[in-house]
């Protein structure tokens, strides 16, 4: 991208998501290798304690550090989470705040980390996570009939999902 950092930040957008759309995570800032996600926890949010979901919580890490990973990608260019570890402190409540940063970049690879705090400031996850480059695939493409057609000898098996 050619923009500034600035208005790069200004005018981030998360990537189309129905589930993060229906979860409600808001994006804040993604640039340079770093980014802040933002959640008003809703009462759909909430596990049986009345705190947030795990799930929740490390969907949000998830988003925050890909968007951080994202930010130091080309055009048309996403990430795929290749691994994800999550440390739970304490519990959620209020509004949680995910940041994340990338730690290390190849061509191929982002490692990153993050942490999410809620609206008092309590630290409530550590997240760390590999990310890998991809091109985004075109919409409703399905890779494993793609490639019977262009392989005839090529068979399913249990790595096509």
């Amino acid at each position: 991208m050619t923009d500034s950092s600035s208005s790069k930040a200004s005018s981030a957008t998360l990537p189309e998501s129905p589930f993060v759309d229906r979860l409600g995570a808001q994006l804040l800032s993604a640039a340079d290798g770093a980014s802040e996600v933002v959640l008003p926890l809703q009462p759909d949010h909430m596990n049986t304690w009345d705190v947030a979901h795990g799930g929740v919580t490390m969907t949000l890490a998830d988003v925050a550090l890909a968007m951080a990973a994202r930010s130091l990608a080309g055009d048309g260019v996403g990430v795929v989470t290749v691994e994800m570890k999550v440390n739970f402190m304490q519990p959620g409540r209020g509004e949680l705040r995910a940041t994340g940063r990338v730690l290390h970049r190849s061509t191929t690879m982002a490692y990153c980390e993050g942490e999410i705090r809620d609206s008092e400031g309590h630290f409530v996850a550590k997240a760390l996570g590999t990310f890998k480059y991809m091109r985004r695939l075109a919409v409703g493409r399905d890779v494993t009939q793609q490639r019977l057609r262009s392989d005839p000898s090529a068979k399913p098996g249990p790595s096509d999902g």
